[in-house]
């Protein structure tokens, strides 16, 4: 169950009312007259089956509810009630199935927002990269990997594309270009640093790389897994699966590729360069046309599931 808190103007506290009595998987409604002070209002609190909840807050937002007042949703955690339990059986489809378009493009707003920290994480990523492939560690090709943030940015694009909303994709892609540009740059610096001071050379990075020679020799199985990788990273962003990805940054190698890429620049190996520039492209790709295939799909098993339900 989620938990909706709502602050209604009070001349739209009878039909917002009307509108979660008329939804089926709502249940405890409460209303505190006069209990919001800035924007002034009632507070409304009720909890929602998550499979209801998509379609109630296109209703609450035709009513103008966000412009006037507010809604904020949580989960709710533990929920031991009669009354919920027959709200969640009443609501068409099954919660961990549902879409909730709003909650997904907070997240994702969120993630694929170019600023300061994501800058830094994917600049730290790349040169940690840098530091796994020249010492030919699959170890730190791994640890960099989990780092990199360019995940979020991709799920960005991934559901500005199916909503077909410009600016969200434009933010997303700025955040892509710039990060990886600004990354990639800095990395060569550190790459020339590093062999300044005898730590890196060109003897290492062109020698044969066995454990990680695969950032920059892409082949069909790049796009393959980074196909695989997209629909998992979708599917756990929007069932809340935060935890799945962990393993999705873990499979594809975008900040590794990014990474190699820098530091053939830095040494004049443009065949490494190229060869990474490719595996970048392969796995930016198929991540955002696996993830805008995933959520088409699971908008429209969603929308057949909810009809579904409702002739029964």
């Amino acid at each position: 169950m989620l938990q909706l808190r709502l602050i209604v103007p009070a001349d739209l506290r009878e039909e917002v009312v009307e509108r979660l009595d008329a939804c089926a998987g709502v249940a405890h409604v409460v209303v505190l007259p006069g209990g919001a002070v800035r924007p002034a209002g009632d507070v409304v609190l009720c909890d929602a089956a998550r499979e209801s909840v998509d379609e109630l807050l296109g209703e609450l937002r035709a009513l103008g509810l966000p412009e006037r007042g507010a809604i904020s949703m949580d989960e709710t955690g533990l929920t031991l009630s009669a009354a919920a339990d027959a709200a969640e059986a009443a609501a068409p489809g099954e919660g961990v199935d549902a879409l909730v378009w709003e909650e997904v493009a907070e997240v994702v707003h969120d993630e694929s927002t170019l600023s300061g920290v994501f800058l830094a994480l994917l600049a730290v990523a790349t040169m940690l990269a840098a530091c796994g492939a020249v010492l030919d560690s699959a170890i730190l090709i791994v640890g960099a990997m989990a780092v990199g943030p360019e995940f979020g940015p991709l799920a960005g694009l991934c559901v500005a594309l199916v909503q077909r909303r410009l600016r969200p994709a434009l933010r997303s892609l700025l955040a892509l270009a710039v990060g990886f540009t600004v990354a990639m740059a800095l990395t060569v610096g550190f790459s020339l640093l590093m062999d300044a001071l005898g730590l890196f050379s060109d003897a290492k990075f062109a020698a044969a790389r066995p454990n990680t020679s695969f950032i920059w020799q892409p082949d069909a199985m790049s796009f393959v897994v980074a196909f695989l990788a997209g629909v998992a990273g979708l599917l756990s962003l929007t069932s809340a699966k935060a935890s799945a990805l962990v393993g999705v940054a873990i499979s594809v190698t975008t900040v590794p590729a990014a990474a190699n890429a820098a530091v053939a620049i830095g040494y004049g190996e443009y065949a490494q360069g190229w060869g990474s520039a490719v595996q970048l492209a392969l796995n930016l790709s198929g991540i955002v046309l696996a993830g805008v295939l995933t959520l088409l799909v699971q908008q429209g098993a969603w929308h057949l599931a909810r009809r579904g339900r409702r002739t029964r």
